[in-house]
């Protein structure tokens, strides 16, 4: 797989104006001297869009449930009482134990999680996987992508969870069983007002990238008459 190759047959497929997606992966040796991100991490959002390369640890990630997600700590004792009773996104703490119980988070040995746009990185090596962000008509062209070899009802999926675990956490969970769905994200109220009202995030986490990669220019997003429209749409103004 070549990050070039891939760059030009996303542009062929959705034009110019979408974002290109965002890699993030783990290390043992930060990237980037980012600074401390104070509350959500997403805060960054518009700075990894713009070509920075960031690395986050515990000490430089602001948000408890971030730290969790992102895999640097155990879950923060206050998490499912203000989850439920402050934020009011599960009706009791119980189900919000028992959700993150099901989600079988485990903490990682490496030092930093790294994000990077895509033409910023070398190759696709250690990835955990790479993520969009875009408006409906982009979002469609991702999920018609996924699902043209995929006939699985988790082809592409939305899990309940914070803004970093519907990417990060989703991805890392995926790639550990060699999964093959991808996921719909950024609905939490929470870390929405770091990225455009319009704007979902879809993820490809690396052991599904590995197929998808391939069959791009197979799909509906290279020459249909179909999705010729909706690239025009897309490309008519950037969100």
């Amino acid at each position: 797989m070549e990050i070039k190759e891939f760059i030009n047959n996303y542009r062929e497929a959705f034009g110019e104006t979408p974002y290109l997606p965002i890699g993030f992966w783990y290390s043992d040796i930060e990237k980037a001297n980012t600074q401390k991100i104070n509350r959500c991490l997403f805060k960054a959002i518009p700075n990894l869009l713009e070509g920075e390369i960031i690395s986050l640890n515990e000490e430089r990630i602001g948000c408890g449930g971030g730290k969790f997600y992102t895999r640097f700590t155990p879950m923060p004792e206050r998490v499912p009482n203000f989850v439920s009773l402050q934020e009011k996104y599960k009706k009791t703490p119980e189900m919000v134990v028992e959700f993150i119980d099901n989600m079988d988070i485990s903490l990682t040995e490496r030092k930093f999680l790294n994000f990077a746009r895509i033409d910023r990185l070398e190759n696709f090596e250690n990835l955990e996987g790479i993520f969009f962000l875009g408006n409906c008509d982009t979002i469609s062209g991702l999920s018609s992508w996924a699902f043209f070899d995929n006939n699985s009802p988790n082809a592409v999926t939305t899990i309940f969870g914070s803004g970093c675990s519907s990417i990060i956490t989703n991805a890392v969970n995926e790639n550990k069983k060699e999964g093959r769905s991808c996921f719909l994200g950024m609905l939490d109220p929470s870390a929405r007002p770091y990225i455009h009202k319009d704007h979902l995030s879809f993820t490809i986490p690396h052991s599904r990238l590995k197929e998808m990669y391939f069959t791009i220019r197979e799909s509906s997003l290279i020459g249909t008459h179909a999705w010729e429209k909706i690239r025009q749409r897309i490309n008519e103004r950037r969100d």
